[in-house]
């Protein structure tokens, strides 16, 4: 074997905290760590099967892909080894000496300091590798990319320091060595190992190897499979237990939790696939970020073609795990060409059905289950209206929000439950729409309709306004906002609209004052115990996502909102004798806390609190 100098690295910084986690800390369910060795090699097997579909002399003579895993007491050696795809040197330093850059501050940062639920993160946050550390004092990798010469050793003692050199191993693929430390003989025993590979990986699709043992316990040099081969989705669901169901998806999907619902179909007649779909108990850490993979897995014919996210499930489903396995797919079919495929577009959708039929099967018979449910991905579920128009009206009986019914956040309420107790002659679902709970509890433009016993939805989440925007109408009832357009006479009472006999003058001498702030100024039917609100006119952009679409970035031109004031209120009437120097702070404060109410944000603070100061301050001396 040719070796070359030997080069040494450093480890990130964020990764050495990694390490010393891993070795010091999470010894709860140490045995996760075979787990993910075994799920990377199976993964590294899955990528030679793709590409070598596009040149089967990547296989090098050797297409029985399997997974081996082997021992040495006396040396204190447990090995992993697969004849996948295999790594070149740079790939090494990319995914083992730089791995999950990000990931790794997420999976600090959601420690709770209990030690059991800890060692459950190791794989959802893209360090299983390093999780070898849990056992080993020194962990060696060996590798060599399918159709490359040469070969890479990576030897780190999770101290900090990696080092790498160039081999010639003489099979392609991976092998992962560690050398346990002294406490851990039991993952040195025959029975132990096969114990854990069975629990966390019979149903992968690659046959795992263990060396066979002689009647006196003693390693041979032939070699017995441990696990079935067979891909669990391919199965008959009558041949599967929960207990099956459960093993597969902790293995599928890097997670130490049971799932949360599932659903496993075949679907035979024009399109022949095989679907099982998972809904997981908890949002897995990388939900939000735009770049992630790991979705549902895609196969032809049981080789493994992709886990894009959107290669089976639209954005709003990323949660979603499992497998999907195609018959009738080419198998040399392209990660590019998938988009554009109408055989893949209708298994996207009818997997898409399936999913949201299961998850309105539990929020029917388990509604609690299903509140648990929404809090985990409620967020992301309301993209889809957006995205999903086909399936807008089953994805709007799936919602949930908070309403002025019960005042309490935690406690939502579907749009069917609202419809139920809609008033009789009440025409349209109302929502208000604002950057927190509080905020939307507390708005203004309730006021009225708290005083008539209507219930408006509390719509506080950033993805909101975009939900509203595309979901117009349900069961032909409108989605109407409080914050924007006149409220309708007829429900809501006539209020005293003639400004001239109601407020004489008042409503013009506003506007004159607050000219190029406001659109116009009007008498409201909203209010009844505030001074003055914002609101935006019919054809505009509600101010909330006025607001959001500034701190994103985006240009947005100037909306002039309309400034209502209720007539009744003590500061509004002694505006109609208030002279002319006095009015025009009294207009900008008006205009002023009907903005802060809004969320808004006031151009001058200062300017603001001077003004009120000065108000206050004449009041108090006029005896006012």
């Amino acid at each position: 074997m040719t070796k070359t100098a030997t080069e040494t690295r450093h480890f990130e910084a964020e990764t050495k905290q990694l390490l010393h986690l891993m070795i010091h800390s999470l010894y709860s369910n140490k045995e996760v760590f075979l787990r993910e060795l075994i799920s990377n090699a199976a993964d590294a097997c899955d990528k030679l099967r793709f590409e070598a579909l596009a040149d089967d002399s990547l296989y090098e003579g050797d297409s029985e892909l399997k997974i081996k895993v082997d021992f040495d007491g006396d040396a204190r050696t447990l090995s992993v080894s697969d004849n996948g795809i295999g790594m070149t040197r740079d790939e090494v330093i990319e995914n083992i000496g730089t791995i999950a850059r990000s990931g790794t501050r997420r999976f600090m940062e959601a420690l709770s300091g209990d030690q059991a639920k800890d060692a459950h993160l190791i794989g959802q946050f893209g360090v299983g590798f390093y999780s070898a550390f849990i056992v080993a004092d020194k962990v060696t990798l060996t590798t060599r990319r399918a159709g490359e010469s040469g070969g890479t050793r990576w030897v780190s003692t999770g101290e900090g320091d990696y080092t790498l050199e160039t081999v010639e191993p003489e099979h392609h693929g991976t092998t992962v060595t560690l050398h346990v430390r002294e406490d851990e003989d039991e993952f040195l025993s025959y029975w132990r190992l096969r114990e854990i590979i069975r629990k966390y990986s019979e149903h992968i699709s690659l046959p795992v190897e263990l060396p066979k043992q002689d009647d006196k316990g003693n390693k041979t040099d032939e070699w017995e499979t441990v696990t079935s081969g067979q891909a669990l989705w391919l199965r008959p669901r009558n041949e599967l237990s929960d207990d099956d169901y459960q093993a597969f998806y902790k293995h599928v999907a890097h997670d130490a939790d049971e799932p949360l619902a599932w659903t496993h179909n075949r679907v035979e007649g024009a399109q022949e696939y095989v679907s099982l779909l998972y809904i997981p108990a908890r949002a897995p850490f990388d939900m939000w970020d735009n770049d992630t993979r790991r979705g549902v897995k895609l196969y032809v014919k049981r080789v493994f073609i992709t886990d894009a996210a959107e290669a089976v499930m639209p954005r709003y489903l990323r949660f979603v795990r499992g497998v999907v396995d195609s018959s009738d797919l080419p198998l040399n079919v392209s990660r590019e060409t998938l988009q554009n495929n109408r055989i893949l577009d209708t298994i996207r959708g009818g997997s898409v059905k399936k999913v949201l039929g299961l998850l309105q099967d539990m929020a029917d018979k388990e509604p609690e289950k299903y509140q648990g449910f929404w809090k985990q991905f409620g967020r992301v579920l309301k993209e889809g209206p957006a995205e999903d128009f086909g399936n807008r009206e089953a994805l709007a009986k799936l919602l949930r929000f908070a309403s002025t019914h019960n005042d309490d956040d935690a406690e939502t309420v579907s749009l069917d439950d609202y419809i139920e107790r809609m008033k009789p002659d009440q025409k349209a679902i109302y929502y208000v729409t604002a950057d927190s709970f509080a905020a939307a509890k507390n708005s203004p433009h309730l006021e009225i309709f708290r005083k008539q016993n209507i219930e408006v939805l509390l719509l506080h989440d950033r993805v909101d306004e975009w939900l509203v925007a595309h979901l117009n109408e349900y069961r032909d009832k409108p989605l109407k906002s409080v914050s924007r357009g006149e409220l309708d006479a007829e429900a809501f009472g006539d209020a005293p609209a003639d400004d001239d006999k109601a407020l004489p003058g008042v409503c013009n001498r506003l506007a004159t004052s607050l000219d190029g702030k406001v659109k116009e100024v009007r008498v409201s039917r909203r209010l009844t115990d505030s001074p003055a609100c914002l609101v935006a006119s019919d054809e505009g952009l509600s101010l909330n996502l006025e607001r959001l679409l500034k701190e994103a970035g985006q240009d947005v031109p100037k909306m002039q909102p309309i400034l209502e004031i209720n007539a009744t209120h003590p500061i509004v009437k002694r505006l109609e004798n208030e002279n002319s120097a006095r009015f025009d702070d009294w207009a900008n404060l008006l205009y002023e806390q009907a903005l802060l109410a809004e969320g808004g944000q006031l151009d001058d603070p200062a300017v603001f609190v001077k003004r009120l100061n000065d108000l206050l301050l004449s009041q108090t001396l006029s005896g006012g």
